[in-house]
């Protein structure tokens, strides 16, 4: 039986993308072979809102980024306490949205 070897991942990243971009609403769609993540910026009494970054992942990578994120904010939630949503609506932003997508969060 052959020994798989630990391999790290060098994981580069570079001044302009460790500034980030800030998001308040994520507008999720899919197809069949691919699910969409729109990162949006609303702005206050602006009916305008800018889509700043847009990730393309397969259905599997989807799940994982899914199980990843529960992950994190249980770990997020055990060291600080309960995220609390605002309005009662989970997952739903505060205000009426029509993207024409299949889901937001």
């Amino acid at each position: 039986m052959t020994e798989k070897k630990n391999n790290p991942l060098n994981i580069e990243l570079s001044d302009e993308i460790a500034q980030g971009i800030y998001s308040n609403l994520a507008v999720i769609t899919h197809s069949a072979s691919e699910f969409i993540i729109d990162f949006v910026r609303v702005m206050p009494g602006i009916p305008k809102a800018q889509v700043k970054s847009r990730i393309v992942l397969t259905p599997d990578h989807a799940k994982r980024l899914l199980l990843a994120l529960q992950d994190n904010v249980a770990k997020f939630e055990n060291a600080h306490g309960n995220i609390k949503l605002s309005e009662g609506n989970v997952g739903m932003p505060p205000f009426p949205m029509n993207f024409g997508g299949t889901g937001q969060a």
